[in-house]
């Protein structure tokens, strides 16, 4: 049976979910590829028969291009945007809220080409061994190219190399160069950019704080960024309305409009930590034990804590004690954990299914995800109001909110709460099946990367 044929099929037999507008919506706006995507990179060092094909792919809402496929439209399924060729030594590179688990593996071996991606509200990013592709919507210099105009494929910022990680916000981006510096650039407001005003950057600007030595680990919300030194200690900076996610304190900010435009240390966290996450409201970080804790807005129960006592204090996530965690992720208003047993618990804002519950109930405290209790994840990520996991096999997991088609599987309610496994189309070409390698989610859209075997 043709793949597009039964997609379509599917679509048009949606009514029993309610969703019928939505998602012929998205058949009519999504894309048909037949011809290969364009290769962005290659190892000039790998003989090309050794080389690994990774495809990036995209979906959900292209409204302001940030699919990369050229034009402003939707894709109800992963559909590929371009190839890299990859030397069978690569490896991701640092993704936010994620204890760097290879670093002394790293430490023994010479270079390795690093690939990683990230979405933010309506721009997306690819980095390769150093360099960084950004596309989607450009308004208030997002993209650091020197202007304010959108960018509709995989396009290469000339402006900064070097580059070892990537976090992107809601109209800004942040990047953490290979030694161990901060960058910043997009619109200011509220501070997020810790530059000390709050004007636009059209290009990447150094941070210039006051923590010594170098910087390890970054995250960014819409408004909010964190970063992390060698030694474990944390700085914030942008936007706090009260709620504390900034973990300062009173009189510690904000300085002016609601943010706080100076990297300041959190000095109420009594422990060095490794990694962080910024949610809408809240922050949660690692301690290279793997002990979570978090700060911020609790209203939704995103902290775990049982009630909606929130503040600026940091705390330890009682229900977590004892557990290792290897990763963080924060939605919106809910959060995502990622043990060393490669088990998923989520908390917080129910609402959109987020949580993979199979309800819309909101949860007050860590919960296990049933339907992958039995699959290994390695991954995780979360948009506003939805969530991925990739697992060890290669599959991807996505549940939440589907109004957008961002979980990339046809015929989904607008709230879908399990998790569904995200197919993609395959030519004849005796390949195999494809492996996700990583995810990752914004408000309306998705991206991942994915190889195949060659048999």
């Amino acid at each position: 049976m043709n793949i597009t044929a039964a997609l379509r099929r599917r679509c048009a037999s949606i009514g029993t979910h309610g969703t019928l507008s939505s998602s012929f919506r998205c058949f009519r706006s999504s894309r048909k590829t037949t011809t290969k995507p364009p290769i962005l990179w290659k190892s000039e060092a790998t003989d090309p028969h050794d080389a690994l094909t990774v495809e990036l792919f995209s979906w959900g809402r292209g409204s302001s291009g940030q699919l990369g496929a050229g034009a402003e439209e939707m894709s109800i399924y992963p559909t590929p945007v371009a190839s890299i060729l990859l030397p069978s030594s690569f490896c991701l590179s640092p993704s936010p809220g994620s204890l760097n688990l290879s670093s002394s593996k790293s430490a023994s071996t010479s270079h390795s080409v690093e690939v990683g991606i990230s979405c933010g509200l309506f721009h997306s990013s690819l980095l390769v061994d150093g360099k960084f592709w950004i596309w989607g919507k450009g308004e208030g210099g997002r993209l650091g190219f020197g202007h304010e105009d959108a960018a509709f494929v995989p396009t290469l910022n000339p402006h900064l190399d070097n580059v070892k990680c990537m976090a992107l916000g809601g109209l800004h981006s942040v990047a953490l160069s290979a030694p161990g510096r901060v960058h910043t650039w997009g619109y200011g407001g509220f501070g997020a950019l810790g530059h000390c005003v709050y004007t636009r950057e059209l290009v990447p600007r150094l941070v210039e704080g006051s923590w010594s030595g170098k910087i390890k680990h970054i995250a960014t919300s819409g408004t909010h960024t964190a970063a992390i030194t060698e030694s474990g200690e944390l700085y914030t900076w942008g936007r706090d309305e009260g709620e504390g996610r900034l973990g300062l304190g009173p009189g510690r900010g904000p300085d002016q409009a609601g943010g706080l435009s100076v990297p300041s240390k959190v000095n109420a966290l009594p422990v060095p930590v490794a990694a962080v996450s910024c949610g809408g409201f809240s922050t949660m970080v690692l301690t290279d034990d793997g002990q979570l804790w978090n700060w911020g807005a609790n209203s939704n129960y995103e902290l775990g804590r049982g009630d909606k006592v929130g503040g600026w204090q940091p705390r330890p996530v009682y229900a977590l004690e004892g557990v290792r965690t290897i990763q963080i992720a924060c939605g919106g208003y809910h959060s995502l954990a990622l043990t060393e047993d490669g088990e998923v618990l989520s908390w917080g804002h129910g609402g959109h299914g987020q949580l993979g519950h199979s309800s819309i109930q909101n949860c007050k405290i860590p919960t296990r995800i049933e339907a992958i209790a039995d699959d290994h994840v390695v991954s995780i990520a979360c948009g506003g109001s939805s969530s991925a996991a990739v697992t060890g096999s290669g599959k991807l997991y996505m549940w939440g909110n589907a109004k957008d088609c961002q979980l990339g599987v046809p015929g989904l309610p607008q709230i879908q709460p399990s998790p569904v496994e995200v197919q993609f189309l395959m030519e004849d070409d005796n390949a195999g099946p494809y492996k996700v390698l990583s995810v990752a989610v914004g408000a309306s859209h998705a991206m991942c990367l994915a190889s195949r075997s060659r048999h």
